[in-house]
């Protein structure tokens, strides 16, 4: 659950950047597909006695994954966001961009790491160099690639 200044912009930044639907709506407390949880700010500070609430504290995230990243990348440069960084490659090759939510709350979307399995055979790498390549066993590689 993340808290959030206001549920109804929330609602819709998660459904149109991250495809989240409402799966029940309490009103101050909504779950989104995924099980993602949104808890407006008033009501949370009751739940905790009225202490504080602070946002942007960058000491977590909150992670999704994409099947098809390069379209997800595309798509997002369509929308304002303020990013914590743009694209990036991990050293075992999966790409990642992470940014802010409305309230400052840090969103990492990863390829999915049997897309990027995928995205190497596709370059012609063997299994062993994909599973270097990566630092997983050999058979992490070939199960990935039995998947599709």
């Amino acid at each position: 659950m993340i808290v959030v200044s206001d549920i109804e912009k929330s609602k819709m930044w998660y459904h149109d950047i991250l495809g989240l639907n409402v799966v029940s709506d309490f009103g101050t407390n909504v779950l989104l597909t995924g099980g993602v949880s949104l808890q407006e700010k008033n009501c949370w500070k009751q739940f905790i006695g009225g202490k504080e609430v602070v946002f942007g504290n960058n000491a977590y995230e909150l992670y999704f994954e994409e099947n098809d990243i390069d379209n997800f990348f595309e798509r997002l440069d369509s929308y304002s966001v303020e990013y914590v960084h743009s694209v990036v490659e991990h050293r075992w090759g999966q790409r990642v961009v992470r940014f802010y939510d409305l309230d400052k709350h840090i969103i990492e979307v990863g390829e999915n790491m049997a897309a990027v399995v995928h995205r190497f055979f596709d370059r012609r790498m063997t299994e062993e160099k994909i599973a270097s390549r990566m630092d997983v066993p050999l058979e992490y590689v070939k199960k990935m690639l039995e998947q599709s």
